[in-house]
């Protein structure tokens, strides 16, 4: 995903076969080029203006570039705890489809 300040578009250049998207995140639009689809895009930027917005309210700052850090600082939280879940339970299944398919080979090589 490639972005760039609206108004500063005379200098951005798209990448082929890419279509610019203007979403906007906390006040601020963004002309945003990608190959995702359009409202993806836009609810990608609800959500990190949603959480601009939690930070803002809960911390009571009202600089954008540190409501920015901070709301980046707990959405990485956020995505580093699901990584570490996932692999919590990817460990166990991997063993378990592991156990099944080798049940299934020696099933199947007795009855041949």
């Amino acid at each position: 995903m490639n972005c760039a300040r609206a108004g500063a578009a005379s200098e951005y250049v798209r990448p082929p076969g890419s279509d610019a998207v203007k979403i906007e995140i906390y006040d601020q639009s963004y002309n945003v080029s990608a190959e995702q689809d359009e409202a993806y895009l836009k609810e990608l930027a609800r959500f990190v203006d949603g959480r601009m917005r939690a930070v803002a309210d809960a911390t009571r700052t009202v600089d954008s570039l540190k409501v920015a850090v901070l709301a980046a600082l707990n959405i990485a939280d956020e995505l580093f705890t699901l990584r570490e879940r996932q692999g919590e339970l990817e460990g166990p299944l991997r063993k378990r489809v592991e156990k099944c398919v080798a049940l299934v080979e020696k099933a199947l090589e007795q009855s041949s």
